[in-house]
């Protein structure tokens, strides 16, 4: 697998190319979009043109704790020259995950991109910095294993057939530093432990679907975003000590955005691409 641990805050020297981005036509869901990364993810796809289904549970009817709702999602993505679609899905639940593909087969006949990115995550502060594995409530393993790892199985199992039909297509998982290092380590996460097995999980996950994918045409890439200030992130800033040099969410989006819209994603597949490597490579600056 290539790529490296993503570097938090890293600078990016160069010129941006996000407008350059195309991806008018391709339809796209990205999962657990209401915020954070899946919402930055989904405005960057749309800003290049693409349809964007937008899923999670927060709804301008039943909101989260956070800031952010499915259709502030599908309405921005709009604006920024996209459409935005926002779909209500829980992904925890098998049955309105396969509704959420079939809605895609009925309205648009076709799948381009999916995103994985549904998760369901502790406070930051006891995500980061929370109780060692014996003290906490196993609970905590059900949410971030079921509603992160599984969830993106689950999804990507009833997108491939959509990808197989046209020959082509790209599954992206968002994954994380904390998969590869260890509390021992020199660069050591203080991440809970189902949190980084469900990464570690999830970069195998990429891996075996890659292979199993491959003949038919479709890529399957993990990818490490930076620091990113998302709205967890920024309710709870004073645990992270100095932001400025970490990303906006939209960040991500756009680099994705472009290597989608600039790259054989096959020539690629199974890897874990760092969001700032690309960044750079692809010229995006912000």
């Amino acid at each position: 697998m290539r790529g490296s641990a993503g570097v938090l805050g890293g600078v990016v020297k160069a010129v941006c190319s996000c407008s350059m981005a195309s991806l008018g036509g391709q339809v796209v869901v990205v999962t657990g979009a209401s915020r954070g990364l899946g919402k930055g993810i989904a405005l960057g796809l749309g800003e290049a043109g693409a349809t964007v289904y937008a899923t999670g549970r927060s709804t301008r009817h039943r909101s989260g704790e956070l800031p952010g709702t499915i259709e502030e999602t599908a309405d921005e993505v709009t604006r920024l020259g996209g459409r935005g679609v926002a779909v209500r899905c829980d992904h925890r639940n098998d049955g309105e995950v396969e509704a959420l593909f079939e809605q895609v087969r009925e309205e648009q006949g076709r799948l381009d991109v999916l995103v994985n990115n549904a998760t369901a995550l502790p406070p930051a502060s006891v995500l980061w910095d929370g109780p060692r594995f014996w003290e906490m409530p196993i609970a905590l393993w059900d949410d971030l294993i079921d509603v992160g790892l599984r969830s993106h199985f689950v999804a990507s199992r009833f997108a491939a057939p959509l990808l197989i039909e046209q020959g082509h297509g790209t599954i992206i998982n968002v994954a994380s530093h904390g998969s590869v290092n260890g509390k021992n380590s020199s660069t050591m996460s203080d991440a809970l432990i189902p949190y980084s097995v469900g990464k570690a999980g999830l970069h195998r996950l990429t891996s075996d679907m890659a292979v199993e994918l491959h003949d038919a045409g479709i890529a399957v890439i993990a990818v490490w975003p930076p620091g990113t200030r998302t709205e967890g992130v920024l309710a709870q800033a004073e645990l992270f000590g100095d932001l400025s040099r970490w990303r906006e969410p939209i960040f991500t989006g756009r680099v994705v955005a472009a290597y989608l819209a600039t790259h054989d994603a096959l020539s690629r597949t199974g890897d874990a691409l760092t969001i700032t490597e690309l960044a750079s490579e692809l010229g995006v600056s912000n």
